[in-house]
């Protein structure tokens, strides 16, 4: 994961604090339904407990832009907790 982007990757990502807070952008699949990226908030998540953290809360908001063909764009925002 490339980390570099402060405004979608918390800087504090790696670093021994008691909480980080990442954020992905869910995309709409160009064909049929669901998301086309899990897999990125799959790695975010997997890569936060490979550093010694859990999932301690999600959130999801509609992200106001819209994708090719008017797909949605969903934002969560994901909060891990060391433990």
């Amino acid at each position: 994961m490339d980390y570099s982007d402060s405004s979608t990757y918390s800087m504090a990502s790696g670093k021994d604090l008691k909480y980080v807070v990442l954020q992905v952008t869910l995309k709409e699949k160009f064909f049929g339904t669901g998301s086309g990226n899990l897999s990125e908030l799959e790695d975010a998540i997997n890569d936060q407990a490979s550093k010694g953290y859990r999932l301690h809360t999600i959130s999801t908001s509609n992200g106001g832009s819209k994708g090719m063909l008017g797909g949605d764009r969903i934002q969560a925002t994901l909060v891990f907790e060391k433990i």
